[in-house]
């Protein structure tokens, strides 16, 4: 099945000429919709875990701040 073709004959104002044409054309949909979906959730799913490791990584960073503060009031 090629999607491509099957995006033309849409975009070109063709109705599909029998069943099997139209089985073929709403796969295709469902594929580009899954498709579309997937890539959606793996790039939020990509900035959450970004955002994530900054927040672990600022946290870090201030707790070292703390450590390095009590060490030089301690001196």
């Amino acid at each position: 099945m090629s999607v491509p073709f099957l995006c033309h004959l849409v975009l070109a104002g063709e109705k599909p000429g029998t069943e099997q044409d139209e089985v073929k054309l709403q796969n295709a949909s469902k594929q580009i919709v899954q498709t579309a979906i997937l890539r959606a959730v793996q790039q939020v799913s990509q900035e959450s875990q970004q955002k994530e490791k900054r927040t672990n990584s600022s946290t870090s960073l201030q707790l070292e701040r703390g450590k390095l503060m009590k060490k030089h009031e301690k001196k």
